[in-house]
């Protein structure tokens, strides 16, 4: 399991914008999983939506980037860099994440060449209800 700090040597987020708490599975150049606890402070729930926070659709696209960064750039030769988003293809967002709530963020890297890819994401909640779900292209730069 990595914790902030192990994920802010992999990637070059940082708070507020590191959206993962923790991974729990990584498998460098293939897949990792991650987890985000919403908590009622986040910044962005003062305007998203003031008295019915919702976390934006956006955000949750943001922290499954990440963690497929994290299993990207776990990779050795990656070090160092950066991913950069190439594209988001497909996305479905298909539940409310609210304060409270637990996402299970999870990207596999399905197709790469060269320095650009693809990865599969999809963000659960704790009941398995998938949140959004997208097809993620990114650039190592």
């Amino acid at each position: 399991m990595l914790g902030t700090e192990e994920i802010m040597e992999i990637i070059p987020h940082r708070p507020p914008f590191l959206l993962i708490d923790s991974i729990e599975e990584l498998v460098p150049g293939v897949r990792a999983v991650g987890f985000k606890t919403i908590t009622e402070d986040e910044w962005y729930l003062k305007g998203h939506f003031p008295g019915s926070p919702i976390m934006p659709g956006v955000l949750m696209v943001e922290a499954l980037s990440q963690v497929g960064a994290v299993a990207i750039l776990s990779v050795e030769e990656n070090r160092g860099k950066t991913a950069f988003f190439g594209g988001i293809n497909s996305a479905r967002f298909k539940k409310k994440v609210l304060p409270g709530d637990t996402l299970r963020l999870e990207c596999e890297l399905v197709k790469q060449k060269g320095p650009v890819g693809i990865g599969k994401a999809t963000a659960t909640t704790a009941d398995g209800k998938v949140a959004v779900a997208a097809e993620l292209m990114f650039a190592i730069g």
